[in-house]
């Protein structure tokens, strides 16, 4: 189906009657299962659930904010799990929230508002500290724009958060996951705390994969082993990087800025 910024297409799982692929210019973007609404299927947003699962008081409601939106399968997921939150996503394309909303199940407004735009922008329109979680899950086909990684975005997202929220940065790469390693020197200048978290093998040089960059003011989140055990006991078991791993990952990377003005 034609949307303005491309095309958008609805797959049915052949192996689960209840799962739906949606797909943007061609690009899974979201998998829905449209029973279960925290069955969350792309591993990059279960490694991300993992991390918000310890963020403010277990199963309590948190400010969640998406950028990038698709399917909204994490704010919906949230929204089970987390009854009583409050979560934004925005979307470039202004036709997709509508459809969306009209194919699938999703939590309505003040649980979930959809907002066409473009993310950095909508983010610079929210207050401060009024965000717990703030995710990014921004791409144009497979690659990020460069607007969204910035020193400069990125202080906009630190300004969003409450003390102790978290920012969860997905990274498409392959190896030698320089556009990662950037990022995680991007986040390093702005956050107290940085982690990566990614599937062994990627992080090994092999192959091309997602990979999750985690950043907060909170010196025991991601630090934590609990978080390091539920992430290595996912069905697709990843590895946490933190602390001296992460500066040895980030390496000599600079930091992404704005182009001068």
């Amino acid at each position: 189906m034609p949307i303005p910024t491309g095309t958008v297409e609805l797959v049915r799982d052949l192996d689960d009657p209840d799962g739906v692929t949606v797909l943007v210019n061609g690009v899974p973007s979201s998998y829905l299962d449209l029973v279960d609404p925290t069955r969350l299927v792309f591993e990059y947003m279960q490694q991300m659930a993992a991390v918000i699962d310890r963020v403010g008081p277990a199963g309590g409601p948190l400010d969640v904010v998406h950028l990038g939106a698709a399917g909204c399968a994490l704010a919906r997921a949230l929204d089970a799990e987390r009854p009583g939150s409050r979560q934004l996503a925005v979307e470039l394309d202004t036709v997709l929230p509508e459809l969306v909303r009209g194919w699938f199940d999703l939590p309505r407004s003040p649980a979930l508002r959809i907002r066409a735009g473009d993310a950095r922008a909508e983010l610079s329109k929210l207050p401060d500290a009024s965000a717990d979680v703030v995710v990014r899950d921004v791409f144009a086909g497979d690659t990020t724009p460069d607007h969204v990684r910035t020193r400069e975005m990125v202080a906009e997202v630190a300004r969003v958060l409450r003390p102790g929220g978290v920012y969860l940065a997905n990274c498409a790469d392959r190896p030698p996951l320089a556009g990662a390693k950037a990022e995680g020197a991007t986040l390093r200048a702005a956050f107290g705390d940085v982690a990566v978290i990614a599937e062994p093998g990627l992080l090994r040089g092999r192959g091309y994969g997602n990979v999750v960059l985690a950043a907060t003011d909170d010196a025991d989140l991601l630090g934590s082993p609990a978080l390091a055990r539920a992430v290595r006991s996912l069905p697709a078991p990843a590895r946490l990087l933190h602390g001296d791993e992460v500066t040895a990952f980030v390496g000599n990377a600079v930091p992404y800025d704005d182009p001068p003005a």
